[in-house]
């Protein structure tokens, strides 16, 4: 399970370095150095390649006929890429997913259990004083989720 959260910086030519931490995980857990990488709640979402293989194989089985689930797998899966990680642990993200999020310069690295996400810093910043303004709101859904 990837956890924990990481500053980072986006190089001039796109690529972001992996924490070292989060690249032990791929390598041990999942024996692989490809990663698929799409946008998500104004971030992208990175996640190893068996995790997004499992990911696919659940969504193939949404109903085509619901306007919600075309519409997610159309937002979703059409801006995903497979990346792999270089020699020295960076991915190459494409232009069109560095503009969703935002990615400038300095961004957040944030292990989401099965998954790491990654943030342009300043909506991370925005996003964590959203979170602790609603904190006893989002507690309680939470709770009603039996966790």
């Amino acid at each position: 399970m990837f956890r924990g959260r990481y500053e980072n910086n986006v190089d001039p030519k796109g690529r972001i370095s992996i924490p070292a931490r989060f690249r032990e995980i791929l390598l041990q857990k999942y024996d692989d150095h490809r990663v698929f990488v799409t946008n998500f709640d104004h971030c992208l979402l990175l996640f190893p390649y068996t995790e997004w293989i499992e990911l696919e194989d659940k969504a193939s089985k949404i109903s085509m006929f619901n306007k919600e689930s075309r519409a997610f797998i159309r937002f979703f899966f059409s801006s995903a890429a497979e990346c792999s990680l270089d020699n020295q642990g960076r991915i190459l993200i494409p232009q069109s997913l560095r503009k969703y999020a935002g990615l400038e310069k300095e961004v957040i690295l944030l292990g989401a259990l099965k998954k790491i996400e990654i943030w342009d810093r300043k909506r991370w910043d925005d996003e964590m004083e959203n979170l602790s303004n609603n904190i006893d709101a989002i507690s309680e859904t939470i709770s009603q989720l039996g966790l």
